[in-house]
C-alpha cells in the first residue's frame, strides 16, 4: 500500500473541509472539494488548493465521469510533479487544460551554495546571524499553532488573503498532524518572528505558507527560514517546490516573483484544467449569471 503523506493525505483534503465537501477519486487516488453553487440546487468541485495530486492520472478521466450525476463542473490546478502529458490533461479536462502558472523549484541534487544566487546567499548569512531557526519534522509541539496564528493573521492582513487561500484555524490545527508536515520557525529571544509550513509527500517538499511578524521581515527572517528548510531537506527530498509564479512577466507578482526565482534552478509548469459534466445545467447556469460572456471558468462563478 503507497503510504501517502503531505498534499497526498486524506486528512488534508479534510482539513478544506469548512470550504466544501472532501470527495476521494477512488480510480485514481485524488481528491476534490465540493460547493454548493450560490443561488442554485447545483453543486461543483475544485482540486484541493494549491494544487491537485493524482496517483493514476489515466485513471482520473474516467473517475470524473462517474461524477456526472453530482456535479456540474470540475476546475483543478494539475500538479506540476504529476506523471501526466498535455494530451492526458486535455482528454481528462476537454473545456480547459492550459499552461497556468510556473512553480519555482530546486534541485536538492545539486549544492545549495550553487544553486541560490550570491544576494540570497548574503541574506541568509546576515539574517542566521540574528534569528533562530528551529525545524519540527512530523511532530509539531501543539503550543506552536497559536504563535503560528498570530503570524498568519500579519500575512493576511499584508498581503489581503481571503477565502480558501487564507485556510483557518481548525484547518491549520488539521495540518499540522499530517504525516509529512516539517514546520520551520524563527525567533529572537525565545519569542517568534516567523515561521513556514511544508508538505512533504514522495520526492518533493512543498513549501506551503510563509508567515511573518513585522520584526521578522525588518529581520530578512524569511531568508534565514528558506536557507534553513533547505539544509534540512538537503538529504531528504529531491525536489523542493517554492510555490507558483505568475507566467505573464507584467509585474504584477513584483518583489515576490523575484524573490522566489532567487532559490531556484528550473522552474515547472501547473496547468490549470476544467470539465464540465452536466452540459445543461451549466449553460443555464452560466445565462443567468452577471458575465455569461467571461472566460472565466466556470463562466458563473465571475464576480462570486
Amino acid at each position: 500500500m503507497v503510504k501517502r503523506t503531505g498534499y497526498a493525505h486524506p486528512r488534508y483534503a479534510e482539513s478544506l473541509s469548512e470550504f466544501g465537501h472532501p470527495i476521494h477519486l477512488a480510480g485514481c487516488e485524488g481528491w476534490l472539494v465540493s460547493r454548493d453553487v450560490p443561488g442554485s440546487s447545483s453543486r461543483d468541485a475544485i482540486g484541493t488548493y494549491p494544487v491537485f495530486l493524482c496517483e493514476d492520472w489515466l485513471a482520473l478521466e474516467p473517475a470524473l465521469q462517474a461524477l456526472s450525476a453530482e456535479l456540474v463542473t470540475v476546475t483543478v490546478v494539475a500538479d506540476p510533479f504529476g506523471e501526466w502529458t498535455p494530451e492526458l490533461l486535455q482528454v481528462a479536462f476537454p473545456d480547459l487544460a492550459r499552461p497556468y502558472d510556473e512553480h519555482v523549484v530546486l534541485d536538492m541534487s545539486r549544492p545549495i551554495e550553487e544553486s541560490v544566487t550570491r544576494h540570497h546567499r548574503k541574506c541568509s548569512r546576515q539574517a542566521l546571524r540574528d534569528v533562530r531557526v528551529q525545524i519540527w519534522e512530523s511532530s509539531v509541539p501543539e503550543s506552536f499553532l497559536t504563535q503560528w496564528l498570530a503570524l498568519h493573521r500579519t500575512l493576511m492582513s499584508r498581503h489581503e488573503i481571503r477565502g480558501l487561500r487564507a485556510f483557518s484555524a481548525r484547518a491549520f490545527a488539521q495540518q499540522l498532524t499530517i504525516p509529512g508536515v516539517v514546520v520551520a520557525r524563527a525567533e529572537v529571544g525565545g519569542t517568534p518572528v516567523g515561521a513556514q509550513i511544508w508538505m512533504v509527500d514522495g520526492d518533493v517538499a512543498r513549501g506551503h505558507v510563509l508567515a511573518l511578524s513585522d520584526e521578522g521581515y525588518r529581520l530578512g527572517a524569511g531568508y534565514a527560514l528558506y536557507w534553513s528548510a533547505f539544509e534540512h531537506f538537503s538529504s531528504r527530498v529531491r525536489w523542493c517546490d517554492i510555490g507558483g509564479v505568475p507566467l505573464a512577466d507584467d509585474g504584477s507578482a513584483g518583489g515576490l516573483k523575484w524573490f522566489k526565482r532567487g532559490w531556484s534552478t528550473e522552474v515547472r509548469t501547473a496547468w490549470l484544467c476544467g470539465r464540465v459534466l452536466q452540459r445543461a445545467a451549466y449553460a443555464e447556469l452560466v445565462a443567468s449569471s452577471k458575465d455569461p460572456q467571461t472566460a472565466f471558468f466556470p463562466a458563473y462563478r465571475t464576480g462570486l
